[in-house]
């Protein structure tokens, strides 16, 4: 770890200066308590430092959340082993999952299927649904889909040849149109108050006023829609491997985390609101997610209670390459060439998510060494993009 000052550490052996800058512009902001802790996969965000790790107290900044509120991973254990799918055709499930799960921004659900239901029941009884009816009166039918970017879904093995079902993604539609108009709101009520900010997006809500108010109430209900999203996908693709393998799939062990969202927590004596943006809460003892790029390795941990990290851990591998500078970088043979044995969509679509536009996810889980125990490595053997 290394302590950049007494209001921002660090536990990023790769960070670019202008994360850095980023980072230390959020940790200058006077309501931080008692720092701003950078993860090992840290590089510079939109609103904030992906991988940032930001404790506020009596204030918030949406934007530090950022747009993809309650954004996360969900992880399986299955009863099946390698000998279950060698000598199968992995693009067959890779299809059948594809078609199970509407993949792609801005591509949702044609009807409400029958599995959803109960899930959007409970999302319209939850403070804070007439602000997602107001602002995306379609949320429930996007309910069970993935979107793109970096979201995907896999089929893996672990170390035991255990086979695991993983999938990343968050609260869709929805919680952008919730977070981009809080961000909206709390720009307008910084520069009502006079604030000269060292960067806009760092506009932020008091408690004590109905902006504050109305933002906690959209941000916990858009964190328990994108749960609720990644149960119903893993309920869709355990049904495609199931049919797949003929046999039902056996949930062994069940994991799920968020990575980008805001819990009241208490650190350093403290009752803080803790935004995780890039980050997953690894307290002592609890299970997490850290996926690694396509075409590589991700982990499942478990939590060591690192109190100086604010109780936290990375979430990825973290971008080293902006998306457009990937597309110039790196070729489709050459990502063929890395995908070589992964059934996946073969398109030249996913080249900005080609493993090197990301950090090297073994240096990143080396600098996390004080913060996770690695339990689990998968190796993905199936890898479900939207475009």
């Amino acid at each position: 770890m290394e302590k950049i000052n007494d209001r921002l550490l660090n536990w990023a052996s790769i960070l670019e200066p202008t994360t850095r800058l980023q980072a230390e512009r959020t940790a200058s902001m006077p309501f931080i308590h008692p720092h701003v802790a950078l993860m090992p996969d840290a590089h510079l965000g939109l609103g904030a430092t992906v991988g940032s790790v930001i404790p506020t107290d009596r204030a918030i900044i949406p934007a530090a959340v950022g747009v993809d509120i309650g954004c996360g991973m969900m992880a399986v254990r299955t009863q099946f082993t390698g000998d279950d799918l060698r000598g199968r055709d992995l693009a067959v499930l890779h299809a059948q999952i594809s078609r199970a799960v509407p993949l792609s921004a801005g591509r949702y659900n044609k009807k409400l299927r029958d599995t959803a239901a109960a899930r959007v029941a409970e999302l319209r009884d939850l403070p804070g649904a007439a602000q997602a009816d107001a602002v995306t009166p379609n949320w429930p039918l996007q309910l069970g889909s993935l979107g793109s970017g970096n979201h995907f879904i896999e089929v893996s093995l672990d170390e035991a040849d255990q086979v695991w079902l993983f999938l990343h993604s968050g609260s869709r539609g929805v919680g952008n149109k919730l977070a981009t108009k809080h961000i909206r709101v709390a720009q307008e009520r910084t520069r009502a108050r006079g604030v000269d900010l060292p960067d806009r997006d760092l506009a932020y809500l008091e408690e004590g006023e109905p902006a504050f108010d109305a933002y906690i109430e959209a941000l916990r209900w858009a964190q328990r829609f994108a749960a609720l999203n990644r149960e119903e996908m893993m309920d869709r693709v355990a049904d495609q491997v199931s049919r797949f393998l003929a046999e039902e799939v056996r949930r062994v062990q069940v994991v799920q985390c968020h990575h980008n969202y805001t819990e009241r927590e208490e650190h350093y004596g403290a009752e803080v609101w803790l935004s995780r943006k890039g980050a997953i809460s690894a307290q002592a003892g609890q299970w997490g997610l850290i996926p690694g790029s396509m075409g590589t390795a991700s982990y499942v941990v478990v939590g060591k209670g690192d109190v100086e990290s604010l109780t936290s851990a990375p979430h990825g591998a973290g971008r080293n390459h902006s998306r457009g500078a990937a597309r110039r970088l790196f070729t489709r043979a050459d990502l063929d060439r890395r995908m070589a044995g992964i059934a996946w969509g073969r398109s030249d679509a996913f080249l900005d998510e080609h493993p090197d536009a990301y950090k090297p996810v073994d240096v990143v889980m080396a600098d996390a060494a004080d913060l996770v125990e690695v339990r689990h490595t998968l190796r993905q053997v199936v890898n479900v993009k939207g475009d």
